[in-house]
């Protein structure tokens, strides 16, 4: 029944597998959501586009394939364990990144605003600042203006801190987990409409028919 199955995959192991608290993450290929369907897969049910890749065309464009062991850790690391938190995370950060071909603002081409999450500067500089191994390069570029027209190369060279794919993908979850109320959260984790409007309210932008396609397709894939 679809009750039992929503109830069995409440649990990070939808896109985690038995890979929740095993030192080792197992091959993406390995990992199996309740409705068997691996993480590669319902990455690809959610943002259709990232079964291909042309790095030609959009460098910064990763496959399915490719974006699943990084979203599987980033939700163990960011305690994203619910079927309704995950599936609202990839919803929004596939919606974001254009089904994940960009990692930097590409319309009007802020400085600083990017990964997955496409977040704002100022989350970028705090998303960086978590990683101990990049303290001495964001500490390197000295103070940095929030005020937009104002040390732009310095914004964009801590974005490049942040993008390459273990930190990429990684934003969503932090994001969810660092900024978003357990009211939120709660909300979200129901894997309601109501919920993802609760998630949305949380980045700072209203459910277009664009963003809810996303999440219709996420709710489908797990069965929400």
């Amino acid at each position: 029944m679809k009750s039992q199955l929503a109830a069995a995959a409440t649990t990070v192991c939808l896109l985690a597998g038995t890979a929740l608290g095993y030192p080792a993450i197992p091959p993406h290929r390995h990992t199996r959501a309740a409705n068997g369907a691996s993480a590669a897969e319902i990455i690809a049910q959610i943002a259709p586009k990232t079964v291909s890749c042309d790095l030609s065309k959009t460098p910064d464009c990763r496959t399915n394939v490719e974006i699943a062991p990084h979203m599987i850790r980033s939700f163990q690391k960011y305690g994203v364990a619910s079927a309704g938190e995950i599936a609202g995370v990839i919803a929004l950060t596939a919606f974001e990144s254009v089904d994940y071909k960009y990692k930097r603002n590409q319309s009007p081409g802020r400085p600083g605003q990017g990964t997955a999450n496409m977040q704002m500067f100022p989350f970028n500089l705090e998303y960086a600042r978590t990683f101990d191994e990049l303290t001495e390069q964001v500490a390197a570029l000295g103070p940095i203006s929030e005020v937009e027209g104002e040390d732009d190369d310095k914004k964009n060279q801590l974005l490049d801190l942040v993008v390459p794919d273990e930190r990429n993908f990684g934003s969503g979850a932090w994001f969810l987990n660092a900024k978003c109320t357990s009211d939120v959260r709660d909300q979200l984790k129901a894997g309601t409409d109501a919920g993802f409007a609760a998630y949305m309210g949380c980045i700072g932008v209203e459910v277009t028919p664009e963003r809810d396609a996303y999440w219709q397709r996420a709710k489908q894939a797990f069965n929400l």
